[in-house]
């Protein structure tokens, strides 16, 4: 099993920055697909960002604005959040599977491992 736990979120203004983290434990060699989805009140969960062996790859509402990272260990993953607008409010999570040859943010059910959520908001 692998546990996953957010931290980072807060409150900033437009423009702001912030940067999350998501602290894997457990049987975390066995990852190779990790992203960063987010779910706004009343609308459906989104991927934002993954990663995985064959590189990174972005939504297009954060493209050139939000950069995700991994350490080599493979038991922390970043979203450093740059240009923060107020539609990028909402609560993100971080989620990883095990698949190799497969990290799609538009197959979510792939994604069986979740951590619990950390708040975003941004004012303007």
């Amino acid at each position: 099993q692998v546990q996953l736990v957010e931290s980072g979120g807060g409150s900033v203004q437009t423009g702001g920055s912030l940067n999350l983290s998501c602290a894997a434990s457990g049987y975390t060699y066995s990852i190779n697909c990790a992203g960063w989805f987010r779910q706004a009140p009343g609308k459906e969960r989104e991927g934002v960002a993954r990663i995985h062996t064959g590189g990174s790859y972005y939504a297009d509402s954060v493209k050139g604005r939000f950069t995700i990272s991994q350490d080599s260990a493979k038991t922390t993953l970043y979203l450093q959040m740059n240009s923060l607008q107020p539609e990028d409010t909402a609560m993100y999570y971080c989620a990883a599977h095990r698949g190799i040859n497969y990290c799609d943010l538009g197959r979510i059910n792939d994604f069986n491992y979740w951590g619990q959520g950390t708040q975003v908001t941004v004012s303007s």
